[in-house]
């Protein structure tokens, strides 16, 4: 296969964690003859630092022209002033609408070899595997805002297309799994959720009725996910409840950092990345865990470039690597000396050679 990725690494451990992701993108590409073309551009802060723009012209021109967009993460103090005018995040929420993927994924499962990882008890862990599906490029990231020395506002808006169509994503993930779906809103509270509460009712009774729907507010959701993860398999709501749940989803797996995300729209391409943020206060220091950056290049793999066992591949030498017990330091053994970066990449790389010759051809 013929694809060409953009790259975009991003701020802080950004791209130290991207790095090891096209690493094993090209371990791929060399085993089973696919003819990858990576292209890197400035993304995040570091754009800003060189042209004003997070987002510039020919970032955004190579991301619309890719089959697929790999992210790193962007952000950090030296761009968190909250009265400067140009911002990371606006790149990132700019990239979304641009490339318009509006479903972001975030698949949450634990590692038996990371049961004693989180700071829950592991018999609540134990067989935890749902992935959330997030509205992506609607809600209150992207309403209108105001801002006086006195007042600010921020609104919250939703279209019954908007939220028919990422119900449709959601249910049809639902019917391939367990066929159970939890759709999480404010209905108590707000008139978005009490319109995404009717119009995601509507659809699933129209074009999903084999599929369980059960309604949450997204604050007993949240006390689900500690107390009976189990019990959640596929989960869909707005943007910014999905982007809070889904970071105290991942304390699940033990980590921020083994957590990916895919964030799809109507065709192949998409924007792949971890979830977690550019942790400058690591960074440069070659210890940010690579899994979750790895795992999103398996999910580029699976959805933009159709290549399943492939992704597969990639998946299960990260769970080989993690079971071997080479880890970074956010999930070491105590007593045991922590992996690098490049430590875990390299063995990832190294348990795919393993598995892809073993079933070559």
């Amino acid at each position: 296969m013929k694809a060409r990725i953009a790259v975009i690494g991003g701020d802080g451990i950004g791209p130290e964690v991207t790095a090891e992701a096209v690493r094993v993108l090209r371990r791929v590409a060399q085993h089973r003859g696919h003819d990858f073309t990576l292209t890197e551009r400035p993304f995040g802060g570091i754009a800003i630092d060189q042209t004003g723009d997070p987002l510039p012209a020919d970032t955004l021109s190579e991301c619309l022209a890719a089959d697929a967009v790999l992210l790193g993460a962007i952000g950090g103090p030296k761009w968190s002033d909250p009265k400067a005018k140009v911002r990371p995040e606006q790149g990132l929420l700019r990239l979304r609408k641009e490339l318009g993927v509006y479903a972001n994924l975030r698949p949450v499962r634990l590692h038996p070899a990371l049961r004693d990882a989180s700071t829950l008890k592991p018999e609540v862990l134990d067989g935890v595997d749902l992935i959330f599906v997030r509205e992506l490029i609607g809600g209150i990231y992207f309403g209108a805002k105001t801002r006086t020395a006195t007042d600010a506002t921020d609104l919250c808006s939703y279209s019954v297309p908007e939220i028919e169509r990422i119900v449709r994503v959601a249910a049809k993930l639902a019917r391939a799994r367990s066929g159970r779906l939890m759709s999480i809103d404010k209905a108590n509270v707000l008139e978005t959720s009490r319109l995404w509460r009717e119009v995601c009712t509507r659809v699933m009774k129209e074009e999903f009725p084999d599929v369980k729907l059960e309604h949450q507010l997204v604050d007993s959701a949240a006390m689900l996910l500690i107390r009976k993860p189990r019990d959640i398999d596929v989960a869909v709501t707005e943007n910014m409840f999905g982007d809070i749940l889904t970071d105290e989803a991942s304390m699940l797996a033990g980590s921020l950092g083994l957590l990916p995300s895919a964030s799809l729209g109507d065709g192949n391409r998409g924007l792949y990345e971890p979830i977690h943020g550019s942790a400058p206060d690591i960074a440069g220091q070659g210890i940010a865990n690579p899994a979750g950056a790895i795992l999103s290049a398996a999910l580029l793999l699976r959805h933009s470039l159709g290549l399943e066992a492939e992704a597969v591949a990639v998946e299960k030498a990260v769970a080989q690597v993690l079971a071997d017990g080479v880890r970074t330091p956010d999930i070491a053994v105590p007593g045991t000396a922590p992996a690098s970066t490049a430590d875990v990449g390299a063995a990832v790389c190294a348990a795919l050679d393993r598995l892809l010759t073993a079933n070559k051809g």
